[in-house]
């Protein structure tokens, strides 16, 4: 084996608050030296470790990569709705009336995922 991703990296204009955003979301944990301020954070979850690092530029375009997200132990709706409770956004709704398709999101810093159907929903 050559090499693994340890790391998807993230960069945002406050590590701690979007790390904390994506802890929630991905019910994972951040780093114990990570506190409010801290130029980097890091949250590990069962289905990968994001760091997050703080620059001096916001975000302008479209991200050239994404997140999608599979619900575990709910449906693809009700994921949407817990998201929108932490802070995200709908950016465009793909959900078709037959359940099929996906959300796509943005977290509070603009940065765009997908909400695909949990597996249970695609099993239907």
């Amino acid at each position: 084996m050559t090499s693994l991703i340890r790391h998807v990296t993230i960069d945002c204009t406050d590590a701690y608050r979007l790390a904390r955003f994506w802890a929630e979301a991905l019910d994972g944990s951040l780093a114990e030296d990570d506190f409010p301020g801290d130029p980097e954070a890091t949250v590990t979850s069962a289905g990968a470790a994001l760091l997050f690092l703080s620059v001096p530029d916001a975000k302008t375009v479209k991200n050239r990569v994404h997140l999608d997200l599979q619900p575990q132990d709910r449906s693809r709706d009700e994921e949407v709705e817990r998201l929108l409770a932490l802070g995200a956004a709908l950016v465009a709704d793909h959900r078709r009336p037959d359940g099929t398709g996906w959300a796509t999101m943005a977290d509070p810093e603009g940065n765009e995922f997908c909400v695909e159907r949990s597996a249970a929903e695609r099993a239907r």
